[in-house]
């Protein structure tokens, strides 16, 4: 199968996505006469096989859906091998590289194929991703990851340390990603692989503020310009009936009080009884009609917590 070409039915040896809620989503290798254990009961792979995506296939004690692994549904339910980014980061990431189909991209720190997988979907099919990891193992299982998933023609997966030995790459590259511990190591690398004629966008993925300052230092350094960091948090809302005091009442009566000054204290007390009996009788009367409460969306007080700082640097052509 590829993950980069839909099809309607998954067949036999595809990787889909198990739908059981929001909160447990699965990835699922088909394989004939094999079962996967859910909270709802046995899943049969038989049963899945030749169904269509979006399908809602019976467990013994339940149903679960059965979708399309797409990068957003992939990044939730990969493998760890490393910490990764997010759909969240990913979006805003292909769009500040100004990504689309048929540009090259290098990523340096493959890490678990989240980004690689989202970064191949968004160049392909006639660009190519160029990834690189340190860690030899590492960068083994995502090689065979990316041929699992029918990626080989638009993503090259290789082993090497790029803050020591560089991309090895010279006039190819239109974007570059880095998720290293020391991106700014591979700037000048970094300048050599983008395309001479064209230039183009850099990305450094970076958890401390210390990196990011060292990394726009060498960006600055080395020609880049528009430089600028930032940082996506998630700010959830809350849509919920709020009231407001009705201040109408409290306004009248100050208002019959002034006109009311100079008269004897027996007079303004019966004054203000009459007034603050109607003005009740008004208030009683609006809330029958209307409590005065309307829908609002709040903000949680409470904002998630940081994933790190994305820095974006260009750069010109020569």
């Amino acid at each position: 199968m590829s993950f980069l070409s839909y099809k309607t039915c998954p067949d036999e040896g595809d990787t889909v996505i198990v739908y059981l809620s929001f909160a447990s989503i699965y990835a699922l290798k088909l394989v004939r006469g094999e079962v996967f254990q859910t909270k709802y009961g046995a899943l049969k792979h038989d049963l899945v096989i030749g169904k269509p995506y979006g399908s809602k296939v019976d467990c013994s004690r339940g149903y679960v859906y059965i979708l399309f692994p797409t990068p957003e549904l992939w990044t939730l339910t990969l493998p760890h091998r490393t910490q990764i980014l997010y759909s969240r980061d990913i979006s805003f990431v292909t769009l500040q590289l100004d990504l689309k189909p048929g540009s090259v991209v290098c990523e340096a720190g493959t890490g678990s194929g989240s980004m690689t997988h989202a970064l191949a979907r968004t160049v392909g099919p006639d660009g190519h991703v160029r990834t690189f990891d340190f860690h030899e193992h590492r960068a083994e299982l995502a090689r065979r990851e990316f041929e699992e998933h029918g990626m080989t023609k638009v993503v090259t997966s290789s082993h090497r340390d790029v803050c020591e030995a560089g991309f090895g790459l010279e006039d190819v590259a239109d974007a570059v990603f880095l998720d290293l511990p020391h991106p700014w190591k591979v700037i000048e690398s970094a300048v050599k692989a983008f395309k001479v004629t064209s230039g183009g966008r850099l990305c450094s993925f970076s958890p401390c503020m210390e990196q990011v300052q060292r990394t726009c230092q060498a960006l600055q350094s080395h020609g880049f310009v528009d430089i600028t960091t930032y940082e996506c948090l998630e700010r959830p809302f809350e849509v919920k009936r709020v009231s407001m005091p009705d201040a109408v009442g409290n306004l009248g009566s100050k208002t019959s009080r002034k006109k009311r000054k100079g008269k004897s204290d027996e007079d303004v007390s019966g004054s203000c009884a009459t007034t603050d009996d109607a003005v009740e009788g008004k208030q009683t009367t609006r809330g029958d009609a209307d409590d005065g409460s309307f829908l609002a969306a709040v903000p949680s007080l409470q904002i998630p917590g940081h994933t790190g700082y994305l820095t974006f640097a260009t750069l010109l052509p020569t």
